[in-house]
């Protein structure tokens, strides 16, 4: 299976990249491609810029990405109870692409904080927002206080029971 893994953030030190990117080890049998969204960076959406220049090439790129992935991982950066600026910035430009974003894919979808939180409010807009442009939302899973829970020298989950329920997780994926 051809997986696709990225975190909703453009932060280089994005606790949610360390997530994803842990999830995607947990994988061995898949073939996992980790994106960065800063690959993908491109000027923010407006319908005046969308006449000016049309449709990014990079927003295109990462369309054929997901079309060519069979299942998509995400992990949700929350910024102010929604969506990091970077994720929604690419996210709108591909809806003009194709409003069918995740294209038919199977996807299990994460989320993490440094508070007690574990990025649950973008989580929820996620699962609730997902299937409106055709994600197939398998599982999901909030981790709380990423720092007391995530080993950054092993670059692993510490705590067993997250660790065992991001493996229960992703075992939706088959």
């Amino acid at each position: 299976m051809n997986i696709i893994a990225f975190a909703g953030s453009s932060s280089s030190q994005s606790i949610n990249k360390k997530l994803v990117t842990y999830a995607a080890s947990l994988l061995p049998a898949h073939s996992v491609e980790i994106l960065d969204l800063n690959d993908f960076e491109i000027p923010l959406f407006s319908e005046d810029r969308e006449r000016e220049l049309g449709q990014p090439e990079l927003a295109h790129q990462f369309m054929n990405k997901l079309g060519n992935a069979d299942a998509i991982i995400i992990s949700f950066a929350e910024h102010n109870g929604s969506y990091s600026a970077a994720y929604k910035n690419l996210f709108d430009w591909c809806s003009r692409i194709n409003h069918k974003v995740y294209q038919g894919k199977d996807m299990v979808l994460l989320s993490t904080s440094p508070g007690q939180g574990g990025g649950k409010n973008v989580l929820a807009l996620a699962l609730n927002a997902i299937p409106r442009f055709n994600g197939n939302v398998l599982a999901s899973l909030s981790v709380p206080s990423f720092h007391d829970n995530f080993d950054t020298e092993t670059l692993s989950l510490s705590n067993e029971d997250y660790n065992n329920q991001l493996i229960e997780t992703l075992k939706a994926l088959g």
